[in-house]
């Protein structure tokens, strides 16, 4: 008998990959049901208001056209509740604007109409054809002139625990009497998710109380719970699929107003109906980063010690749901310094929604706390990895509880290594090639290793394949391949004997796709539900062969589709003889996080160092060489997990160089509404990611030692090169992106 190859670490290939390729992989707007329709949004044109005439007479006779529905004649939702009946104290997030319940105008391109057709063609002809009046009100979307009246969220005013309440340790604002500080101000403008697949959504009753969703989603489950409560259902009488996401980033993480608008028109018309948004509205209707200013006060003593912060931030958020993150939490944490204050604010505008990106407010707020460490080591004639490490914690200085596991300084290391750190000089603008200046930088990231509850089950066939299922979605990160190693690796079966399906909300409990938790989550249920099966293997073998029955558990050997006894040659069964005296019944198991957990402080760690060319007369910007090193505990999938690294710097290069949504603040309506005004980095933007892995299990996450990687790999990359674009040129930019006009 072989023993089989370890499968956890492994670079394995995507087992959805050839689905991908080859066209066989259906996502969201690709489904074909019999009598399907067609649904296209009609957005508002102004930015606050009230509608005072709706005319779609004309698109109502327009030809293939079946409906048209507008707040006048759309049909109650059972479980709707109004939003944002008080400009001044917007909901929390997860109230949700739903579309056609009253007149009021919250933003531009609100959804006022649906028009629904028996093709796309008629009911995009038929949507030009609505026309609007309005009653127009002075809107507000600029943030900086309304900075002054940013508030507290509601959720730190109910409870000064809050991750987004103030919070002091130390002295308030001591850095304001330090003999050496410095204060600065960072601006992070709106970003927009953008994945290459657009959200769409086809909506199916198949009964007046049964209803089926194969959506674009990050949360099969949250979304059948948003979309049962909004139509008074039981939850088990909404399905949702979503097989496969086309990139998500975030937009996915919360149920929108297309949504809605596509359940309703099937609803009415008594159709499956499909709605798919167009990129201009991916600008409007699915979230975005908020437009974000902070203020950073530091002070150190001369020998390169913190003394004190102070982080302050103003994030947007729309006028009808309080939209937070935790712009602030990385300063809190990653460095010592016994005094600190972080306060948090919102400023309602008369936008949609925001919603989290890819490293959610830690993203935002490392801009800004690893722009202003580079600073101070510039101030002190320190080299900023030296600084940093002088103020390394060795405990969360946040809460005083330990880590559970801390191997940032071996990425330091690494990193330094590996990007040639000890060419960089400490006066900027001293290396050159040509007319291009050279600068290193380097920037720390860290996001929580969450852990929730989920469930899994596993069932062996009588051919001996091993079919898990779960609800959980695949927006790219290689879920369902590292679910498949797992799975291989716990029962010492060939990951070809493993078959992992996913994203279906009837399949086995699961979260959100989001906040790097999923391994953490997910992968612990895969892998009991494998041991759940193998104790049942062992069971049965048991009861059909006494050497089985007299043995101790820990002689009983799993692999290679056999049960074999330590000790005993002829002591042997397979798998599939086993399942077929069971009738092949699955096993469910749920896992859930271990109390011991709470002793300590789970986070993962990860550092960016970049290599910059700037063009002397033109400004231009050339990120020459990136190395991401990542302390993510136990790597399932050293190749995926490597595309994530990749994927995350790319969006960082973006973040730092690119990518802002301009507002015409006349109108309340963006100017950059399509892929030619937006710059996303394209392939001339990156260079080949060098990524490095410590590779060392977390003993108090989970199980398997994993910790989460998708937040990482982008928080921490646009300061490194802010600061790296500083190291070349001297020229400190404190406001993203950094576009050549900033350096000329």
């Amino acid at each position: 008998m072989n023993t089989p190859q370890k499968q956890i670490g492994a670079p394995m290939n995507r087992v959805d990959g050839r689905q991908k390729v080859t066209g066989a992989a259906k996502y969201s707007a690709e489904y074909q049901l019999p009598n399907m329709a067609y649904a296209v949004l009609v957005g508002s044109t102004i930015a606050k208001g009230r509608l005072s005439s709706i005319d779609t007479k004309a698109a109502e006779r327009a030809p293939g056209v079946l409906a048209v529905i507008t707040h006048q004649n759309g049909p109650k939702l059972p479980g709707h509740k109004p939003v944002g009946k008080d400009p001044s104290q917007p909901q929390t997030v997860g109230s949700a604007l739903r579309v056609f319940t009253d007149d009021k105008i919250r933003f531009n391109d609100q959804p006022i109409a649906v028009v629904v057709a028996d093709s796309w063609e008629r009911a995009r002809y038929a949507a030009r054809l609505v026309k609007a009046q309005y009653a127009q009100e002075a809107h507000q979307t600029n943030l900086e002139a309304n900075k002054p009246n940013a508030f507290l969220p509601t959720q730190a005013k109910k409870n000064p625990k809050s991750p987004v309440a103030d919070y002091q340790r130390g002295q308030v604002d001591a850095y304001k009497t330090g003999a050496l500080k410095l204060e600065a101000e960072y601006v992070i403008p709106t970003e927009v998710h953008h994945p290459i697949e657009m959200q769409s959504i086809t909506a199916h009753w198949e009964a007046p109380d049964r209803l089926t969703l194969y959506d674009k989603t990050q949360g099969t489950m949250a979304t059948r719970r948003d979309f049962a409560r909004e139509w008074g259902l039981p939850e088990e009488n909404v399905k949702v699929i979503a097989t496969y996401v086309g990139g998500a980033f975030g937009n996915g993480l919360h149920s929108w107003p297309h949504e809605s608008a596509a359940i309703i028109a099937a609803k009415v018309v008594n159709r499956p109906v499909k709605l798919m948004l167009t990129r201009e509205q991916m600008f409007t209707m699915v979230g975005y980063r908020p437009h974000t200013w902070q203020k950073i006060g530091m002070s150190a003593t001369p020998d390169g010690k913190i003394t004190a912060i102070t982080h302050e931030a103003i994030g947007q958020t729309s006028t009808y749901e309080e939209f937070t993150e935790a712009t602030l939490g990385q300063t809190r944490m990653m460095y010592q310094a016994p005094n600190m204050t972080t306060r948090y604010r919102l400023a309602a505008l008369d936008i949609g929604s925001p919603i989290w990106m890819r490293g959610p407010g830690e993203a935002t707020g490392a801009f800004a706390l690893e722009s202003a460490m580079d600073e101070m080591a510039y101030l002190l004639n320190l080299d900023p990895l030296e600084f940093r490490l002088r103020n390394y914690t060795d405990k969360d200085p946040e809460n005083g509880k330990p880590w559970s596991s801390k191997f940032l300084k071996e990425c330091y290391q690494a990193g330094a290594e590996r990007i040639g750190w000890n060419k960089r000089q400490l006066k900027p603008g001293s290396l050159s090639e040509g007319d291009w200046l050279i600068g290193y930088g380097m920037g720390v990231g860290t996001f929580g290793a969450h852990r929730g509850t989920s469930k899994a089950t596993a069932q062996l066939l009588p051919d001996g394949t091993v079919v898990l299922q779960s609800a959980v979605t695949d927006i790219g990160p290689g879920t369902g391949t590292a679910m498949t190693q797992i799975a291989a690796d716990t029962l010492g079966v060939a990951p070809a004997k493993v078959r992992f399906e996913w994203g279906n909300s009837d399949f086995a409990r699961a979260p959100t796709q989001g906040g790097s938790a999923i391994v953490n989550t997910v992968g612990p249920a895969v892998q009991e539900a494998c041991l759940a099966l193998k104790e049942k293997l062992r069971e049965l073998a048991a009861a059909g062969n006494g050497a089985f029955a007299a043995a101790r558990k820990e002689d009983v050997a799993f692999a290679d589709g056999y049960l074999t006894l330590a000790g005993n040659a002829t002591a042997r069964v397979t798998y599939t003889d086993l399942v077929k005296q069971a009738g092949g019944q699955a096993v469910t198991v749920e896992a859930k996080p271990s109390d011991k957990g709470r002793e300590y402080s789970m986070y993962s760690f990860s550092v960016h160092f970049a290599e910059v060319r700037v063009h002397q007369l033109t400004g231009e910007v050339r990120v020459s060489k990136l190395v991401s090193c990542a302390d993510a505990g136990t790597i399932i999938n050293e190749k995926t997990a490597g595309n994530q690294m990749k994927g995350g710097a790319v969006g960082g290069i973006g973040m730092a160089l690119t990518e802002a949504a301009v507002i015409d603040d006349r109108f309340g309506r963006y100017v950059t509404k399509d892929l030619a005004e937006y710059h996303v980095p394209v392939h001339a933007d990156a260079p080949a990611v060098e990524v490095y892995f410590v590779n060392q299990p977390d003993p108090h996450v989970n199980s398997l030692g994993t910790k989460g990687i998708g937040e990482i790999a982008t928080i921490g990359v646009a300061p490194a090169i802010a600061n790296a674009i500083f190291n070349a040129t001297g020229k400190r930019i404190r406001e993203l992106p950094i576009t050549p006009d900033k350096l000329i």
